[in-house]
C-alpha cells in the first residue's frame, strides 16, 4: 500500500510539473492584450519610430520589443499587436530578442530593420563581457501591419560582430543600404557603419564601411578610470534625413556621462561616405533620444524620440513627439509636439 501511494504522489508531481510547464510556455508566447485609446504618453516603449502609411492613412509605431501600435491621430494609440514571425532554425534562435525596430516603406512592399539578439549563442569575450549573438536583420510584409516574415538571406552582416540599431537610406548612387552601428562591447570605440542592400533588400552586398566613430563627437563624454574627460563610447540609434536645402544629416545618440543625449552629423559629399563633420552641441534636451523623423498626413516634420531616465535600478522609457524644421540647411527641434 505503501508503494502504491508513493507511486501517486510521483504521479501527481509529475502531472502537476507538466501542467506548469504548459502554463508557462503559454504565458511566454502568448499574444499581449490589446488595449485601445491610450495616449501616447502612457505607452512604455524605448526606441519607438512611426510609419505614417499613406496607403492606410494609419500611423503605426514600433520600437524594442517588436510590438506594433496603431493610431489615426498620433494621440490616442490601439495596440500593442505581435507582427513578427522569425525563423527558429535560424542564428536568431526560437525566441529573439527585438531592438530598435524600424518600418520603411520601398518599392511597394513594408520592410521591418530591426536588431535580433540570440543569448544562447556567446561570439565573444572582451574585458570580461561575454558577447552575444546580436545583429541588425531585416523582414518583409506586403502590408504595413504585417505580418512581417523573414527573405532570403540568413545573414546581412558577419556573424562574429555585434551589430544593431540598422536603418534604411537610398544614397545618391540609386542603391539601397542599411546604417548600422558595430558595437561598442567588442570594438572599444562604436562605429557608425554602412553596407549596400540587394535591390529587393532581401540580402546585403558585400562589405560593411566604416562612417564615423563615437569618438569623433564633441558632444558625448565619459571619464576615464583616472578621472579624465573623454569621448563617449557608445554609437546608437543612427536615422537619416535630407534638409530644404539637399544637404544629408544624420541623427543619432550617445551619452554625456550618465545623461542620454542626441547629436546630429552633417556628410560633406552629399553621400554616405561622407566624410561626417559632427555638430558641437546637442539637438535634443537631455534624457531624449534615439529618434527618427517623419513627415504626418498634414506635411509637419516630427521627430518621435524616448525620454529616458531610471527608476528603482530599472530605465522608464516614454515615446515623445518633436516639432522639427528641415526647410533650410540644418535641421532644428522646435518644441514637444502638442495637437
Amino acid at each position: 500500500m505503501g508503494n502504491v501511494i508513493f507511486f501517486r504522489r510521483v504521479q501527481l508531481a509529475i502531472l502537476s510539473f507538466a501542467f506548469l510547464g504548459t502554463t508557462l510556455s503559454f504565458a511566454q508566447n502568448r499574444t499581449p492584450r490589446v488595449k485601445e485609446n491610450i495616449p501616447l504618453d502612457s505607452i512604455v516603449l524605448s526606441d519607438p519610430a512611426i510609419l505614417a502609411d499613406k496607403v492606410t492613412k494609419m500611423y503605426y509605431m514600433t520600437g524594442t520589443g517588436g510590438k506594433l501600435w496603431k493610431s489615426k491621430d498620433l494621440k490616442l494609440w490601439t495596440g500593442p499587436f505581435h507582427v513578427t514571425k522569425t525563423d527558429p532554425n535560424s542564428w536568431m534562435g526560437p525566441k529573439p530578442m527585438i531592438w530598435a525596430a524600424e518600418l520603411h516603406q520601398y518599392k511597394n512592399k513594408y520592410y521591418y530593420f530591426a536588431t535580433f539578439t540570440n543569448r544562447d549563442v556567446k561570439i565573444d569575450t572582451v574585458a570580461g563581457n561575454v558577447i552575444e549573438r546580436r545583429a541588425s536583420h531585416i523582414l518583409v510584409s506586403d502590408t504595413s501591419d504585417g505580418p512581417y516574415v523573414p527573405m532570403k538571406d540568413d545573414i546581412y552582416l558577419p556573424a562574429d560582430k555585434p551589430t544593431l540599431d540598422g536603418t534604411f537610406w537610398v544614397d545618391t548612387d540609386g542603391k539601397p543600404y542599411m546604417v548600422y552601428c558595430y558595437e561598442w562591447l567588442q570594438n572599444g570605440n562604436g562605429t557608425m557603419e554602412k553596407i549596400e542592400l540587394k535591390p529587393d533588400l532581401s540580402g546585403s552586398v558585400g562589405n560593411g564601411k566604416l562612417l564615423f566613430k563615437a569618438s569623433d563627437s564633441p558632444w558625448s563624454k565619459e571619464k576615464d578610470a583616472d578621472g579624465k574627460e573623454k569621448p563617449h563610447k557608445v554609437t546608437d540609434g543612427p536615422y537619416l534625413f535630407k534638409t530644404g536645402t539637399g544637404r544629408l544629416g544624420m541623427i543619432w545618440t550617445s551619452w554625456q556621462h550618465d545623461v542620454y543625449v542626441q547629436g546630429v552629423a552633417y556628410s560633406e559629399s552629399g553621400t554616405l561616405d561622407g566624410p561626417w563633420i559632427q555638430e558641437k552641441d546637442i539637438i535634443t534636451p537631455p534624457n531624449f533620444g534615439h529618434g527618427m523623423l517623419f513627415e504626418t498626413f498634414e506635411g509637419k516634420t516630427l521627430m518621435s524620440v524616448h525620454s529616458h531616465k531610471k527608476i528603482n535600478g530599472r530605465y522608464h522609457r516614454v515615446p515623445h513627439l518633436f516639432e522639427v524644421d528641415l526647410l533650410g540647411d540644418k535641421l532644428e527641434v522646435l518644441q514637444l509636439w502638442k495637437n
